[in-house]
């Protein structure tokens, strides 16, 4: 079980507390209704799913409630960073431990 450090609360709870909320960082088109089907069905669906790093969205649902950022390594699971909603993405080191490692 990954152990998530809630930015806002400043506590490391279980996963169980959170819920995931796809990728971070993706920037809703400006004018949906100008796009055509295949560029909805590409903002919709198509992330980028690396081996490595990956910025994810998190909500801390059984305790603020809030949305946040989390860095964390695909290969290992190891949570890298958590970083609050609007904040720019940390540069982390994929080998680097962090809270919930």
């Amino acid at each position: 079980m990954l152990l998530i450090d809630c930015p806002y609360c400043g506590m490391a709870r279980p996963e169980i507390e959170f819920a995931y909320g796809g990728e971070a960082h993706i920037a809703r088109p400006a004018d949906p209704g100008a796009l055509s089907d295949e560029e909805w069905a590409a903002f919709l669906y198509f992330r980028s799913n690396p081996k490595g790093v990956i910025a994810e969205r998190w909500r801390h649902r059984s305790g603020c409630g809030r949305f946040f950022n989390c860095l964390r390594d695909t290969v290992s699971d190891r949570i890298l960073a958590t970083y609050k909603a609007g904040e720019p993405r940390p540069d982390v080191a994929a080998g680097r431990s962090g809270p919930g490692a």
